[in-house]
């Protein structure tokens, strides 16, 4: 007879950090540990927005999904109908609500499910207060300052548009601008524009649209509605979204009595849709009339700046100097010539008394000449050797060659004694 030894089974690790590849847990014992972790939480007061409410007809208990309001993150909770019932305002699907709850872990189907026992709709005041604490935050961090904003393009190749589908606002966007400049180019983003899924929906349209190097302005536009319909355009996260976004920005949300958040950090704030539409491209009836005014300026400038110009060229052409430019010359001309003539009379003058004292002294020379003397039937006689002139007897001696000059010539003579 043989021995039959049986092995008892591991013990299961106590904590998971214990477990191993060789030494696992059970899909069953994973669920308890979790269920036990979990039931162990307190009750907690969770905010959120109803996105489903169900009643089931023959029960007791409704269901409903709390979604955050700032991410897509969800959770199911159960609640009696006297809960739902007692609440501090009714609830219907998109209210905003504090639910307090107990986390309940179903280990069978692995689901995490919130247990309420009371429900409040957040009221508006309430509503409004936190709009505000979160409108002085934002400004605090200079979100809102007027330096962050940058210039509209005077006449945008692309607008772009995020509104709601099929929505009037899109169409007094459209229809305004194009009729302002029908050229204008549109790339529309249809989004949810109130509801749990505005706020990821706006802010991805906003990002792609500021992606797109052809845009150069974005428009967010929706229609007027209540403070509850406008709250996601207050949402800090869909502002953090419109502070980042590059391309200028314009806020035309609800009316002009509306200010949600968005119209705070966006670089325009349009009133209305239209009023946006005015607002990003030029109206080409009145950039026409300007142009025609601005050209109609500019030639009556001109045309004051030429007359101006000829009635200077003409004063000064209307003086003497340029009138008459040989005006001046002629003084001078008059008086050279009154020199020129004054030189010459004295010239003349000159000359003639010259030509008197000459004469004179011609005459005078005339008159005291050998030669007139000669003429008057005189003779000199010269020694003919020498040329000297005989003065007197002595100055010669016979036989002497003598030479004697008379008018007509000169006689040779030889003296026969003295």
């Amino acid at each position: 007879m043989s021995e039959t030894s049986t092995t008892a089974p591991a013990p299961l690790p106590t904590r998971a950090v214990d477990t191993t590849a060789g030494r696992p847990w059970p899909v069953r014992y994973l669920s308890m540990k979790i269920a036990d972790y979990i039931h162990r939480m307190p009750g907690v007061w969770v905010e959120g927005q109803v996105v489903q409410l169900n009643r089931r007809p023959g029960t007791t208990l409704a269901f409903l999904t709390l979604r955050d309001t700032d991410a897509d993150v969800s959770l199911p909770v159960s609640l009696h109908v006297r809960v739902l019932d007692a609440a501090t305002a009714p609830v219907e699907e998109g209210a905003h609500v504090v639910v307090h709850a107990t986390p309940r872990f179903w280990a069978k189907r692995g689901t995490l499910q919130l247990e309420a026992d009371e429900i409040r709709a957040v009221g508006l005041g309430e509503l409004l207060a936190r709009i505000e604490h979160l409108r002085r935050l934002l400004a605090a961090e200079g979100l809102f300052d007027a330096d962050r904003k940058v210039p509209l393009p005077f006449l945008p190749g692309t607008v772009g548009l995020v509104c709601g589908r099929e929505s009037k606002a899109e169409h007094d966007v459209v229809v305004n601008a194009r009729a302002r400049w029908p050229q204008v180019r549109f790339e529309i983003r249809e989004v949810a524009v109130q509801g749990v899924r505005a706020v990821p929906e706006v802010t991805a349209a906003i990002a792609e649209l500021d992606a797109d190097p052809a845009v150069e302005v974005i428009v967010v536009a929706r229609g007027g509605g209540s403070v509850e319909d406008l709250l996601p355009f207050s949402n800090e996260a869909l502002v953090r979204a419109a502070a980042a976004c590059r391309t200028p920005l314009v806020s035309a949300i609800g009316h002009e009595t509306d200010a949600p958040l968005l119209d705070l950090v966006a670089d325009h704030r349009a009133s209305t849709p239209t009023d946006a539409a005015k607002r990003i491209v030029p109206d080409v009836h009145e950039e026409r009339a300007r142009l025609v005014q601005a050209r109609t300026r500019s030639r009556a400038a001109v045309e004051r700046l030429v007359h101006r110009e000829l009635d200077r060229l003409a004063a000064v052409r209307g003086r003497p100097v340029l009138a008459s430019p040989h005006v001046f010359v002629d003084g001078h001309q008059r008086e050279v010539d009154r020199l020129h003539a004054a030189a010459d009379r004295a010239l003349g003058d000159a000359v003639r008394a010259g030509s008197a004292d000459i004469d004179r002294l011609a005459a005078q020379v005339r008159a005291l000449s050998p030669a007139a003397t000669l003429e008057r039937g005189y003779a000199v006689v010269q020694r003919a050797d020498d040329g000297r002139v005989v003065r007197a007897p002595d100055d010669v001696a016979p036989g002497d060659p003598l030479r004697v000059r008379v008018a007509g010539g000169e006689i040779p003579a030889q003296v026969r004694h003295p």
